[in-house]
């Protein structure tokens, strides 16, 4: 698919083989990390110029738009890269549960055990 990011841009991203950049959601106030999505060029085309996150579905195959569905939107505060250029995290106001499941984030249902430092 042809994208309209600008040539800079997607000059400089690393994707995956099939090519996609994994997103990172975080509230921006908080900090609280909220959940990850995955983005081609357009999908991150269409982050910055509507803002609103703008994900690709790798199990639909298909664009989505975080809240069209659910009413629980993700309105773009700011977008930057890691410093390899292969992550990006978008700092976003998150209306309502940025999960599927209706949580508030992905993170907080299955935190795995901790062993003992130096043992």
């Amino acid at each position: 698919m042809t994208s309209n990011l600008d040539p800079a841009i997607a000059a400089r991203l690393k994707r995956s083989p099939d090519g996609l950049v994994p997103a990172i959601a975080q509230q921006y106030d908080t900090g609280e990390v909220l959940m990850l999505g995955w983005m081609d060029d357009e999908a991150l085309h269409r982050t910055l110029t509507t803002g609103r996150c703008t994900y690709w579905s790798r199990s639909r195959q298909e664009y989505w738009v975080k809240g069209d569905t659910s009413g629980h939107v993700q309105h773009v505060r700011s977008v930057a890269l890691d410093c390899d250029a292969d992550t990006v995290l978008v700092k976003v106001d998150q209306v309502g549960a940025a999960c599927h499941t209706g949580a508030r984030t992905c993170f907080d249902a299955d935190v795995l055990p901790l062993g003992t430092p130096g043992k």
